[in-house]
């Protein structure tokens, strides 16, 4: 059976220069209504067969969220999908989401078999950061302190000195920076320049980018703020300067979600993959959201605010790795002991954030203090 392709331009700089580069995704068919209900009965089956169980980003399909919920699992974003693997007594875990999150739980939980429906599932920031060039850009500057965002490969992780996600890489950068380091950024040049920007660090950025944030665009979004002057804007910043600037809220995911359901507006603009929405109106019943502009008149609308990796994961070639043990992550075991100390760094950093900021009263009015700290 032939699957469409569909390609992307997507930001691989060269010798500090920016430049592009073309990559492709699949385009999976779309079951029937009753080839849904079969190969949702198919993966319950399997999961609990295999002693598996299935975690999912909230990027993906709506049907794989609910399907991880429903069977024990969860959705979150890439790091809360690891830690959750990592701790849970399954044997397997199956990871819905892009090969770096794969990765990620491979390094966290080496002892587990790490499956994913489609393990060409890849992302921008990834593919624009390869390993080898990361590590030879590194080491024109080795006076410089490694930070990397959690969006890159066992590789790149393996090199660097942290990795951090949206929630917690400005404190990260701001201690780092408070104790004269100079830091050398890596890979979202957006993300970038907004903790830059916070706290003042000497930072050197790579300069990738991500396919669906880089796309949304200032003007449209100011021009749609206008259509709706009650509406919150949601922002994660891996997007560009002029759509953090015009935000309400700046954050991971994770906090998106959290601002949609404690913020007391009934409308939000939301600029970052559309996936998310599911859970936030899951989140916030009753609220209406409207997804930030990545077209108009001054955009072409590559990814129309979601990833097409993400979309890459589906019912069918879930069902089929569980089934076949197919697509299965491996990470070597060096690297991945590499890449675990600066994952661990930032959690233990994470863990101390937390300690000193003891919570007053009852726990259900301190949930901030307690959420996760994951990236995209």
């Amino acid at each position: 059976m032939n699957i469409p392709i569909k390609t992307f331009e997507y930001d691989h700089p060269q010798d500090g220069a920016a430049c592009t580069a073309h990559a492709w995704a699949k385009v999976p068919a779309t079951p029937t209504a009753e080839e849904k209900q079969e190969l949702k009965e198919r993966i319950r089956r399997l999961l609990k067969e295999k002693q598996a169980v299935l975690v999912a980003h909230y990027y993906v399909d709506p049907e794989l969220q609910d399907l991880a919920e429903e069977t024990g699992g969860c959705v979150s974003d890439s790091l809360e999908m690891a830690r959750f693997g990592r701790d849970h007594p399954a044997k397997t875990l199956v990871v819905a989401g892009v090969r770096f999150m794969g990765e990620t739980a491979k390094i966290l939980s080496p002892e587990k078999t790490i499956l994913m429906p489609d393990l060409e599932a890849t992302c921008s920031l990834d593919l624009g950061c390869p390993a080898d060039e990361f590590a030879a850009f590194c080491d024109q500057h080795p006076d410089r302190t490694v930070v990397v965002y959690a969006n890159t490969s066992a590789g790149v992780k393996a090199r660097a000195d942290w990795m951090v996600t949206s929630s917690i890489g400005l404190d990260i950068v701001k201690h780092l920076h408070e104790q004269g380091r100079k830091i050398l950024w890596a890979p979202d040049r957006h993300l970038g320049s907004y903790i830059q920007k916070q706290t003042g660090a000497d930072m050197l950025l790579w300069q990738g980018s991500c396919l669906v944030h880089d796309e949304f665009k200032g003007i449209e979004l100011d021009l749609l703020k206008a259509q709706h002057p009650d509406a919150k804007v949601l922002v994660h910043p891996e997007s560009p300067a002029n759509v953090v600037a015009q935000a309400d809220v700046v954050g991971s995911t994770t906090q998106l979600i959290n601002a949609a359901q404690t913020m007391d507006a009934t409308t939000f603009i939301v600029a970052t993959d559309n996936g998310i929405l599911h859970k936030m109106r899951m989140a916030a019943p009753g609220k209406h959201f409207i997804e930030a502009p990545t077209a108009g008149n001054s955009a072409t609308c590559k990814s129309c605010a979601h990833c097409p990796w993400m979309a890459m994961n589906g019912l069918k070639n879930l069902a089929d790795a569980l089934e076949n043990g197919a697509n299965e992550v491996f990470v070597d075991p060096q690297i991945g002991r590499q890449a675990v100390r600066a994952i661990d760094r930032m959690l233990d950093f994470a863990a101390a954030k937390k300690a000193k900021a003891l919570p007053q009263g009852a726990l259900e009015q301190n949930a901030q203090l307690f959420s996760g700290v994951g990236p995209a």
